[in-house]
Protein backbone atom coordinates (compact mmCIF):
# COMPACT_ATOMS: atom_id res chain seq x y z
CA UNK A 1 0.00 0.00 0.00
CA UNK A 2 1.28 3.47 -1.12
CA UNK A 3 2.80 5.66 1.85
CA UNK A 4 0.65 8.39 1.28
CA UNK A 5 -2.85 7.38 -0.34
CA UNK A 6 -4.02 10.80 -0.29
CA UNK A 7 -3.51 13.25 -3.46
CA UNK A 8 -2.26 17.02 -2.66
CA UNK A 9 -5.61 19.26 -1.60
CA UNK A 10 -5.40 23.01 -1.81
CA UNK A 11 -3.53 24.29 0.53
CA UNK A 12 -5.71 24.84 4.69
CA UNK A 13 -7.86 22.14 3.18
CA UNK A 14 -9.60 20.58 6.81
CA UNK A 15 -8.95 17.12 7.51
CA UNK A 16 -11.66 15.65 10.06
CA UNK A 17 -13.96 13.57 11.60
CA UNK A 18 -17.16 13.49 13.49
CA UNK A 19 -19.13 11.97 15.81
CA UNK A 20 -22.93 13.41 17.19
CA UNK A 21 -23.74 13.80 21.10
CA UNK A 22 -26.39 11.33 21.41
CA UNK A 23 -24.45 8.85 19.39
CA UNK A 24 -21.46 8.80 21.72
CA UNK A 25 -21.95 10.68 24.96
CA UNK A 26 -23.90 8.66 26.86
CA UNK A 27 -24.58 9.81 30.58
CA UNK A 28 -28.10 10.13 29.66
CA UNK A 29 -29.03 10.74 33.42
CA UNK A 30 -27.42 13.90 33.75
CA UNK A 31 -29.29 15.73 30.91
CA UNK A 32 -32.98 15.98 29.96
CA UNK A 33 -34.68 13.43 28.11
CA UNK A 34 -34.73 13.84 24.08
CA UNK A 35 -37.07 12.54 21.52
CA UNK A 36 -34.56 9.73 20.93
CA UNK A 37 -34.95 8.46 24.98
CA UNK A 38 -38.57 8.35 24.53
CA UNK A 39 -38.52 6.71 20.82
CA UNK A 40 -35.73 3.50 22.41
CA UNK A 41 -37.79 3.31 25.66
CA UNK A 42 -40.66 1.93 23.19
CA UNK A 43 -40.19 -1.66 22.51
CA UNK A 44 -39.64 -2.77 18.92
CA UNK A 45 -37.97 0.39 18.19
CA UNK A 46 -34.42 -0.28 17.98
CA UNK A 47 -33.42 -3.56 16.17
CA UNK A 48 -30.91 -5.01 19.45
CA UNK A 49 -33.23 -3.41 22.11
CA UNK A 50 -30.68 -1.04 23.10
CA UNK A 51 -30.68 2.36 24.09
CA UNK A 52 -27.64 5.28 24.15
CA UNK A 53 -28.03 5.77 27.74
CA UNK A 54 -24.25 4.54 28.15
CA UNK A 55 -23.23 4.60 24.34
CA UNK A 56 -19.67 4.90 23.89
CA UNK A 57 -19.34 7.34 27.48
CA UNK A 58 -17.69 9.76 25.92
CA UNK A 59 -18.85 12.03 28.45
CA UNK A 60 -16.86 10.64 30.75
CA UNK A 61 -14.05 9.44 28.68
CA UNK A 62 -13.60 12.31 26.35
CA UNK A 63 -9.89 13.11 27.30
CA UNK A 64 -9.30 9.79 26.17
CA UNK A 65 -11.13 10.31 22.85
CA UNK A 66 -9.52 13.70 22.22
CA UNK A 67 -6.00 11.78 22.55
CA UNK A 68 -6.93 9.57 19.79
CA UNK A 69 -8.05 12.64 17.59
CA UNK A 70 -4.51 14.19 18.47
CA UNK A 71 -2.58 10.79 17.71
CA UNK A 72 -4.81 10.35 14.41
CA UNK A 73 -2.93 13.78 13.51
CA UNK A 74 -6.60 15.40 11.89
CA UNK A 75 -6.94 18.90 11.59
CA UNK A 76 -10.63 19.11 13.41
CA UNK A 77 -13.28 17.36 15.10
CA UNK A 78 -16.96 17.81 14.20
CA UNK A 79 -19.39 17.00 17.00
CA UNK A 80 -22.53 17.87 18.23
CA UNK A 81 -23.85 19.87 20.91
CA UNK A 82 -27.04 17.85 22.89
CA UNK A 83 -29.95 20.54 23.25
CA UNK A 84 -31.20 18.69 26.33
CA UNK A 85 -28.05 18.98 27.77
CA UNK A 86 -27.63 22.72 27.49
CA UNK A 87 -31.35 23.04 29.26
CA UNK A 88 -29.59 20.70 32.08
CA UNK A 89 -27.88 22.18 34.95
CA UNK A 90 -24.05 22.01 34.11
CA UNK A 91 -24.72 20.94 30.56
CA UNK A 92 -22.53 23.47 29.04
CA UNK A 93 -19.57 23.05 31.28
CA UNK A 94 -19.22 19.05 29.47
CA UNK A 95 -18.76 21.62 26.08
CA UNK A 96 -16.45 24.20 28.22
CA UNK A 97 -14.10 21.10 28.86
CA UNK A 98 -13.96 19.40 25.39
CA UNK A 99 -13.72 21.98 23.77
CA UNK A 100 -10.41 23.66 25.76
CA UNK A 101 -9.28 19.99 25.70
CA UNK A 102 -9.29 20.13 22.08
CA UNK A 103 -7.74 23.28 22.00
CA UNK A 104 -4.98 22.19 24.22
CA UNK A 105 -4.43 19.12 21.98
CA UNK A 106 -4.52 21.40 18.77
CA UNK A 107 -8.10 19.95 17.51
CA UNK A 108 -10.29 22.69 16.25
CA UNK A 109 -13.64 22.37 17.55
CA UNK A 110 -16.12 22.07 14.84
CA UNK A 111 -19.99 22.39 16.48
CA UNK A 112 -23.12 21.05 15.32
CA UNK A 113 -26.07 22.71 17.22
CA UNK A 114 -28.93 19.51 16.33
CA UNK A 115 -27.93 16.42 14.93
CA UNK A 116 -32.02 14.81 15.63
CA UNK A 117 -31.69 15.12 19.28
CA UNK A 118 -34.16 17.59 19.99
CA UNK A 119 -35.80 18.07 23.35
CA UNK A 120 -38.85 15.66 24.64
CA UNK A 121 -41.09 18.53 25.37
CA UNK A 122 -40.48 20.76 21.45
CA UNK A 123 -41.84 19.24 18.33
CA UNK A 124 -40.86 20.30 14.91
CA UNK A 125 -43.93 20.93 13.85
CA UNK A 126 -44.62 23.81 15.85
CA UNK A 127 -43.29 26.76 14.08
CA UNK A 128 -42.44 28.00 17.41
CA UNK A 129 -39.24 24.95 17.70
CA UNK A 130 -37.43 27.48 15.25
CA UNK A 131 -37.42 30.43 17.57
CA UNK A 132 -36.44 28.42 20.64
CA UNK A 133 -33.78 26.43 18.34
CA UNK A 134 -32.55 30.04 17.87
CA UNK A 135 -32.14 31.17 21.45
CA UNK A 136 -30.85 27.80 22.34
CA UNK A 137 -28.18 28.92 19.50
CA UNK A 138 -27.54 32.07 21.13
CA UNK A 139 -26.82 30.31 24.37
CA UNK A 140 -24.16 28.46 22.91
CA UNK A 141 -22.27 30.79 20.79
CA UNK A 142 -22.12 33.43 24.15
CA UNK A 143 -20.29 30.33 25.92
CA UNK A 144 -18.25 28.50 23.05
CA UNK A 145 -17.97 31.06 21.19
CA UNK A 146 -14.65 32.38 22.14
CA UNK A 147 -12.54 29.34 20.91
CA UNK A 148 -15.11 27.79 18.24
CA UNK A 149 -14.45 29.71 15.02
CA UNK A 150 -16.79 27.08 12.99
CA UNK A 151 -20.31 26.54 13.21
CA UNK A 152 -23.02 24.04 11.72
CA UNK A 153 -26.54 24.88 12.01
CA UNK A 154 -28.21 21.70 11.86
CA UNK A 155 -27.34 17.73 10.45
CA UNK A 156 -29.38 16.42 7.84
CA UNK A 157 -33.19 17.66 8.23
CA UNK A 158 -33.79 15.81 5.30
CA UNK A 159 -33.50 12.49 7.40
CA UNK A 160 -35.07 13.76 10.22
CA UNK A 161 -38.13 14.73 8.17
CA UNK A 162 -38.34 11.72 6.11
CA UNK A 163 -37.41 9.10 8.69
CA UNK A 164 -38.49 10.64 11.57
CA UNK A 165 -41.65 12.34 10.97
CA UNK A 166 -42.50 10.95 7.33
CA UNK A 167 -41.88 7.27 7.55
CA UNK A 168 -42.10 6.31 11.66
CA UNK A 169 -38.44 4.62 12.01
CA UNK A 170 -36.66 7.40 13.78
CA UNK A 171 -37.40 9.60 16.57
CA UNK A 172 -39.74 10.65 17.44
CA UNK A 173 -41.62 8.28 15.24
CA UNK A 174 -44.03 10.27 13.39
CA UNK A 175 -45.93 8.14 10.18
CA UNK A 176 -47.23 11.56 8.72
CA UNK A 177 -45.98 10.70 4.82
CA UNK A 178 -46.50 14.08 3.01
CA UNK A 179 -48.30 15.90 5.83
CA UNK A 180 -44.30 16.32 7.61
CA UNK A 181 -43.66 18.53 5.37
CA UNK A 182 -43.86 20.97 7.54
CA UNK A 183 -41.53 19.70 9.59
CA UNK A 184 -39.01 20.69 6.73
CA UNK A 185 -39.72 24.04 6.33
CA UNK A 186 -39.42 24.54 10.26
CA UNK A 187 -35.97 23.11 10.25
CA UNK A 188 -35.17 25.13 7.40
CA UNK A 189 -36.45 28.00 9.04
CA UNK A 190 -34.35 27.59 12.32
CA UNK A 191 -31.15 27.33 10.42
CA UNK A 192 -32.23 30.75 8.85
CA UNK A 193 -32.95 31.90 12.63
CA UNK A 194 -29.27 30.19 13.61
CA UNK A 195 -27.42 31.97 11.10
CA UNK A 196 -28.83 35.18 12.51
CA UNK A 197 -28.11 34.68 15.93
CA UNK A 198 -24.28 33.55 15.17
CA UNK A 199 -23.66 36.28 13.53
CA UNK A 200 -25.12 38.57 16.23
CA UNK A 201 -22.81 36.55 18.67
CA UNK A 202 -20.22 37.71 16.67
CA UNK A 203 -19.73 33.99 15.12
CA UNK A 204 -18.43 33.23 11.58
CA UNK A 205 -17.67 30.35 9.01
CA UNK A 206 -21.04 28.82 9.58
CA UNK A 207 -22.68 26.71 7.63
CA UNK A 208 -25.27 23.46 7.60
CA UNK A 209 -24.55 19.33 6.76
CA UNK A 210 -26.77 18.38 4.63
CA UNK A 211 -27.24 14.66 3.20
CA UNK A 212 -27.17 14.68 -1.15
CA UNK A 213 -26.39 11.86 -3.32
CA UNK A 214 -26.85 11.33 -7.44
CA UNK A 215 -30.48 10.19 -8.19
CA UNK A 216 -30.10 7.34 -10.80
CA UNK A 217 -33.53 6.43 -12.71
CA UNK A 218 -34.57 2.94 -12.95
CA UNK A 219 -34.85 3.22 -16.86
CA UNK A 220 -35.17 5.75 -19.93
CA UNK A 221 -39.36 5.10 -19.26
CA UNK A 222 -40.95 8.22 -18.69
CA UNK A 223 -42.35 6.96 -15.54
CA UNK A 224 -39.05 6.21 -13.85
CA UNK A 225 -37.37 9.14 -15.01
CA UNK A 226 -40.29 11.64 -13.75
CA UNK A 227 -40.36 9.08 -10.18
CA UNK A 228 -36.74 9.37 -9.93
CA UNK A 229 -36.74 13.34 -10.47
CA UNK A 230 -39.60 13.33 -7.35
CA UNK A 231 -37.24 11.80 -5.27
CA UNK A 232 -34.78 14.16 -6.06
CA UNK A 233 -36.77 17.13 -5.13
CA UNK A 234 -37.67 15.20 -1.98
CA UNK A 235 -34.28 14.18 -0.56
CA UNK A 236 -31.97 16.61 -2.20
CA UNK A 237 -33.49 20.51 -3.70
CA UNK A 238 -36.43 20.34 -0.64
CA UNK A 239 -33.36 21.37 1.78
CA UNK A 240 -30.26 22.59 -0.90
CA UNK A 241 -32.68 25.16 -3.30
CA UNK A 242 -34.64 27.28 -0.52
CA UNK A 243 -30.82 27.63 1.04
CA UNK A 244 -28.97 28.24 -1.66
CA UNK A 245 -31.32 30.24 -4.30
CA UNK A 246 -34.02 31.72 -1.71
CA UNK A 247 -36.91 29.22 -3.25
CA UNK A 248 -38.61 25.95 -2.74
CA UNK A 249 -38.69 23.77 -6.08
CA UNK A 250 -41.80 24.01 -7.76
CA UNK A 251 -45.11 23.09 -6.03
CA UNK A 252 -43.29 22.61 -2.86
CA UNK A 253 -43.47 26.16 -1.31
CA UNK A 254 -47.43 26.02 -1.67
CA UNK A 255 -47.58 22.77 0.40
CA UNK A 256 -45.30 24.68 3.31
CA UNK A 257 -47.15 26.41 6.23
CA UNK A 258 -46.68 30.70 7.10
CA UNK A 259 -45.57 33.27 5.20
CA UNK A 260 -43.83 31.31 2.99
CA UNK A 261 -41.96 34.57 1.08
CA UNK A 262 -40.70 36.13 3.65
CA UNK A 263 -39.56 33.02 5.73
CA UNK A 264 -37.41 32.22 3.07
CA UNK A 265 -35.67 35.78 3.06
CA UNK A 266 -34.95 33.91 6.56
CA UNK A 267 -33.59 30.58 5.49
CA UNK A 268 -31.39 32.07 2.32
CA UNK A 269 -29.12 33.94 4.94
CA UNK A 270 -25.81 34.11 3.41
CA UNK A 271 -23.81 30.49 4.83
CA UNK A 272 -19.49 31.07 4.21
CA UNK A 273 -20.12 27.39 3.32
CA UNK A 274 -22.02 24.34 2.31
CA UNK A 275 -21.97 21.04 4.01
CA UNK A 276 -22.36 17.54 2.65
CA UNK A 277 -22.88 14.26 3.64
CA UNK A 278 -22.29 11.44 1.16
CA UNK A 279 -22.80 8.29 1.39
CA UNK A 280 -24.30 6.91 -1.83
CA UNK A 281 -25.98 7.21 -4.93
CA UNK A 282 -29.62 5.76 -4.95
CA UNK A 283 -31.52 4.16 -8.18
CA UNK A 284 -35.50 5.18 -8.30
CA UNK A 285 -38.07 3.88 -10.31
CA UNK A 286 -42.00 4.06 -10.60
CA UNK A 287 -43.76 2.63 -7.75
CA UNK A 288 -44.19 -1.66 -8.15
CA UNK A 289 -46.97 -1.76 -5.58
CA UNK A 290 -45.00 -3.55 -3.06
CA UNK A 291 -42.75 -2.73 -0.44
CA UNK A 292 -39.81 -1.53 -0.41
CA UNK A 293 -36.62 -1.87 0.78
CA UNK A 294 -33.70 0.11 0.97
CA UNK A 295 -30.80 1.08 3.66
CA UNK A 296 -31.77 -2.14 5.72
CA UNK A 297 -35.40 0.08 5.89
CA UNK A 298 -38.92 -0.65 5.19
CA UNK A 299 -40.62 1.70 2.74
CA UNK A 300 -44.31 1.88 2.35
CA UNK A 301 -45.54 0.38 -1.04
CA UNK A 302 -47.64 3.49 -1.23
CA UNK A 303 -44.49 5.99 -1.75
CA UNK A 304 -44.87 7.79 -5.30
CA UNK A 305 -41.55 5.48 -6.37
CA UNK A 306 -39.53 2.49 -5.83
CA UNK A 307 -35.82 2.64 -4.83
CA UNK A 308 -33.69 -0.22 -6.70
CA UNK A 309 -30.84 -1.85 -6.41
CA UNK A 310 -27.68 -0.69 -7.90
CA UNK A 311 -25.68 -3.87 -9.14
CA UNK A 312 -22.09 -4.12 -10.24
CA UNK A 313 -20.72 -2.86 -6.90
CA UNK A 314 -19.87 -4.02 -3.93
CA UNK A 315 -21.76 -3.00 -0.62
CA UNK A 316 -20.70 -2.17 2.84
CA UNK A 317 -22.34 -4.60 5.96
CA UNK A 318 -25.23 -1.70 6.01
CA UNK A 319 -25.74 -2.62 2.52
CA UNK A 320 -25.13 0.22 0.58
CA UNK A 321 -23.65 0.29 -2.47
CA UNK A 322 -19.94 1.92 -2.93
CA UNK A 323 -19.74 4.16 -5.34
CA UNK A 324 -16.78 6.36 -5.41
CA UNK A 325 -17.22 8.31 -8.25
CA UNK A 326 -20.72 9.31 -7.51
CA UNK A 327 -19.34 11.79 -5.22
CA UNK A 328 -17.64 13.63 -8.10
CA UNK A 329 -21.07 13.59 -9.92
CA UNK A 330 -22.74 14.97 -6.81
CA UNK A 331 -20.35 17.65 -6.72
CA UNK A 332 -19.57 18.85 -9.95
CA UNK A 333 -23.69 18.67 -10.39
CA UNK A 334 -23.87 20.70 -7.56
CA UNK A 335 -21.45 23.27 -9.18
CA UNK A 336 -23.37 23.35 -12.51
CA UNK A 337 -27.03 23.53 -10.88
CA UNK A 338 -26.20 26.49 -8.14
CA UNK A 339 -22.88 28.28 -10.13
CA UNK A 340 -22.11 31.24 -8.28
CA UNK A 341 -24.46 30.56 -5.67
CA UNK A 342 -22.51 27.67 -4.01
CA UNK A 343 -19.91 28.76 -1.75
CA UNK A 344 -17.23 26.56 -0.84
CA UNK A 345 -18.37 22.78 0.01
CA UNK A 346 -17.06 20.57 3.00
CA UNK A 347 -17.26 16.91 3.10
CA UNK A 348 -18.93 17.18 6.83
CA UNK A 349 -19.55 13.28 6.74
CA UNK A 350 -18.25 10.33 4.60
CA UNK A 351 -17.81 6.76 5.97
CA UNK A 352 -19.33 3.31 6.02
CA UNK A 353 -20.12 -0.13 8.32
CA UNK A 354 -17.73 -3.15 8.20
CA UNK A 355 -17.10 -5.02 11.31
CA UNK A 356 -13.88 -6.08 12.43
CA UNK A 357 -10.42 -4.10 13.57
CA UNK A 358 -8.46 -5.22 10.56
CA UNK A 359 -10.93 -3.13 8.58
CA UNK A 360 -9.41 -3.22 4.68
CA UNK A 361 -12.76 -2.92 3.31
CA UNK A 362 -13.27 0.71 5.04
CA UNK A 363 -9.80 1.67 3.88
CA UNK A 364 -10.62 0.77 0.01
CA UNK A 365 -13.33 2.67 0.60
CA UNK A 366 -12.34 5.93 2.20
CA UNK A 367 -8.56 5.81 -0.29
CA UNK A 368 -12.08 5.99 -3.31
CA UNK A 369 -13.67 8.69 -1.84
CA UNK A 370 -10.77 10.79 -1.09
CA UNK A 371 -9.42 10.43 -4.63
CA UNK A 372 -12.89 11.05 -5.95
CA UNK A 373 -13.40 14.36 -4.17
CA UNK A 374 -9.86 14.99 -5.12
CA UNK A 375 -11.37 14.60 -8.98
CA UNK A 376 -14.01 16.93 -8.33
CA UNK A 377 -11.05 19.79 -7.15
CA UNK A 378 -9.27 19.05 -9.75
CA UNK A 379 -12.00 19.51 -11.93
CA UNK A 380 -13.22 23.25 -10.32
CA UNK A 381 -15.33 22.65 -7.44
CA UNK A 382 -14.30 24.57 -4.63
CA UNK A 383 -13.95 21.70 -1.58
CA UNK A 384 -12.43 23.33 1.81
CA UNK A 385 -12.71 19.77 4.21
CA UNK A 386 -13.08 16.52 4.45
CA UNK A 387 -14.82 14.60 7.24
CA UNK A 388 -14.85 10.63 7.92
CA UNK A 389 -17.94 9.37 10.07
CA UNK A 390 -17.06 8.13 12.75
CA UNK A 391 -14.39 8.34 15.35
CA UNK A 392 -16.07 5.86 17.16
CA UNK A 393 -18.27 2.72 16.75
CA UNK A 394 -21.43 4.12 17.74
CA UNK A 395 -25.23 3.79 18.75
CA UNK A 396 -26.40 3.93 14.93
CA UNK A 397 -30.35 5.17 15.99
CA UNK A 398 -32.64 2.30 15.17
CA UNK A 399 -29.95 0.25 14.29
CA UNK A 400 -28.24 0.13 17.83
CA UNK A 401 -24.91 -0.68 17.93
CA UNK A 402 -25.29 -3.72 15.20
CA UNK A 403 -23.40 -1.49 12.63
CA UNK A 404 -19.63 -0.16 12.99
CA UNK A 405 -18.71 2.86 11.24
CA UNK A 406 -15.69 3.87 13.43
CA UNK A 407 -12.18 4.41 12.90
CA UNK A 408 -11.81 2.93 16.38
CA UNK A 409 -13.34 -0.21 17.90
CA UNK A 410 -15.33 0.53 21.02
CA UNK A 411 -15.78 -2.72 22.92
CA UNK A 412 -19.63 -1.52 23.86
CA UNK A 413 -19.72 -3.56 27.34
CA UNK A 414 -16.04 -2.64 28.69
CA UNK A 415 -15.98 0.27 27.01
CA UNK A 416 -12.52 -0.26 25.60
CA UNK A 417 -10.97 1.53 22.63
CA UNK A 418 -9.17 0.08 19.59
CA UNK A 419 -7.98 1.66 17.03
CA UNK A 420 -8.15 -0.17 13.94
CA UNK A 421 -6.01 -0.43 10.75
CA UNK A 422 -8.15 1.93 9.35
CA UNK A 423 -7.15 4.98 12.16
CA UNK A 424 -3.57 3.61 11.32
CA UNK A 425 -4.11 4.50 8.06
CA UNK A 426 -5.38 7.34 8.24
CA UNK A 427 -3.34 8.49 10.60
CA UNK A 428 -0.07 7.91 8.31
CA UNK A 429 -1.14 9.44 5.17
CA UNK A 430 -2.22 12.79 7.29
CA UNK A 431 1.71 12.57 8.10
CA UNK A 432 2.75 11.95 5.06
CA UNK A 433 1.34 15.04 3.68
CA UNK A 434 4.32 16.72 5.24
Amino acid sequence: MATNPIPQFPAGFLWGVSTSAHQVEGAAGEREPSVWDAFTAEPGRVKDGSTAAVACDHYHRYREDVALLADLGVDAYRFSVSWPRVNSPGGLGFYDRLVDELCAAGVRPVVTLFHWDLPVTLDWLERDTARRFAAYVSVVAERLGDRVDKWITLNEPAEHTLLGHALGVHAPGGRLMFDALPVAHHQLLAHGLAVQALRAAGAGDIGIANSHGPTWPASDSPEDRGAADFYDVLLNRLFSDPLLLGRYPEGIGELMPGDVEADLEVIAEPVDWYGINYYAPTKVGAPQGEEIRFGGLSLPAELPFSVREIEGHPVTDFGWPVVPEALTELLTGFRERYGDRLPPVVITENGCSYEGVEDRQRIAYLDGHIRALHRAVEAGVDVRGYFVWSLLDNFEWAEGYARRFGLVHVDHTTLERTPKASYRWLRDALRARG
